[in-house]
Formats: C-alpha cells, sequence, structure tokens
C-alpha cells in the first residue's frame, strides 16, 4: 500500500536538466569542446553536480582545479535559472491531489539544499512536502539507494510503501535498489530496456501518476 511519494527534482517537478546542459555548452563554448545532447542525457543526467564537475573535468582535460569549477558552474547556473524555470506538467495537480489524500511526500534530489529550496519557494511548492532530503546529507548518491531509504526514515513510512516518481536511469536504479516502486517520467532520456524493467511505470507526465494513485 502506497503511503508516501518521493519525487526526484530536476527535470521531475522543474524543467531544469536543460538548464544543466545549457551550462557544459558554455563551458564547450569557452574552453573549446563540445558535448552533445545525448552525450549529456547518458553521462550526466541524474547525476550530482560535483560528480558531473569532475567528470566534465577529467574528460576534457580542463584547465582549472575542482573548486574553481564547480564555483563558475553554480555561477552560470544560477544566471539561466534567475530567467526562471518551469514547473513540469502534472506537478502543481498531484501535489494537491496528495496532500488532499494525506499522502507523506518528501523531495529527494541529489542538488544542494540553498539552490533547491529557493527554486521550490519560487513557485511556492515547500508547503506541498513534509520533508526534504538533499545530497550532502547522504554518504552515496543515486544510483545509490541511500538518499531514498533516507527519505522513507525521514517521513516514517516503510521502503516498500514508498512510491519514488524520477526521470532519471540513475534514479530508477536507486529506488530498485531501495526496494521502492518507482514510475520514470522521462524528461530528456527514454530509460533502456533494462531499467523499464526496474519500473512499476513508465508514463508520460505526472498527470498520469493520479490516475495510478486512484487505480
Amino acid at each position: 500500500m502506497i503511503k508516501a511519494v518521493i519525487f526526484d527534482l530536476d527535470g521531475l517537478l522543474l524543467d531544469t536538466e536543460i538548464v544543466a546542459f545549457k551550462v557544459y555548452e558554455e563551458l564547450g563554448r569557452r574552453f573549446n569542446f563540445e558535448l552533445t545532447l545525448l552525450e549529456f542525457m547518458q553521462d550526466f543526467c541524474g547525476r550530482p553536480l560535483r560528480r558531473n564537475v569532475a567528470y566534465c573535468n577529467e574528460r576534457f582535460q580542463l584547465p582549472w582545479e575542482l573548486e574553481e569549477a564547480v564555483e563558475e558552474v553554480l555561477r552560470i547556473e544560477k544566471m539561466i535559472l534567475d530567467e526562471g524555470v518551469d514547473v513540469m506538467p502534472g506537478a502543481r495537480e498531484l501535489l494537491s491531489y496528495l496532500k488532499d489524500n494525506n499522502y507523506k511526500t518528501c523531495v529527494a534530489s541529489s542538488s544542494a539544499r540553498e539552490r533547491s529550496i529557493k527554486l521550490l519557494e519560487q513557485h511556492r511548492m515547500v508547503e506541498y512536502f513534509d520533508d526534504f532530503v538533499f545530497g550532502p546529507e547522504v554518504e552515496r548518491s543515486k544510483p545509490n539507494p541511500d538518499i531514498l531509504l533516507k527519505a522513507a526514515e525521514k517521513v516514517g513510512v516503510a521502503p516498500e510503501d514508498c512510491l519514488v516518481l524520477e526521470d532519471s536511469q540513475a534514479g530508477i536504479q536507486a529506488a530498485y535498489s531501495a526496494g521502492m516502486k518507482v514510475i520514470c517520467i522521462p524528461d530528456l532520456k527514454y530509460p533502456t530496456e533494462e531499467y523499464v524493467q526496474m519500473a512499476t511505470a513508465v508514463k508520460e507526465s505526472l498527470f498520469d501518476v493520479i490516475e495510478y494513485l486512484k487505480e
């Protein structure tokens, strides 16, 4: 029986994955390398920022230290985010449904707390959640299950009674490893068959999750 719904943030609740790609596009212009959208989807989506920056540094042999690179990536990202990001279709409607029907809710995101809360506050969505877990709070990031297990612990619900909503393969793997049901709502990349088999379902939008819960 589903008692709690655990949400990813980037690319699931908010349309921010394309923002991240634009950041690396800007770095590519600056340092003369090319990262295609397909490569970004395969190697970056659903991963923590520091991991992605370190990977980018190593892959393209960029001439700066990790901390300097992270700081610059965050600066570029902030410039883009300050222009505004969209809420994903069905997000508000699903959150209202969950609140009205007494489900526990939690955000479990690899992103930093300050950035994530600020984005949610911009769209007046913080009030819909019982709790939050962010990347720095756990030792291992997705695709490891740690952050999802922490979310279940925070809302006081057993893993088998949690439904996870994810857009990335790393998120699907994390939920599967945690023993949780998981619905994938693909953003930039449709999951491969291996991950489709791990998922409880693959849906087009968060509107479809309402119908799933009603059933």
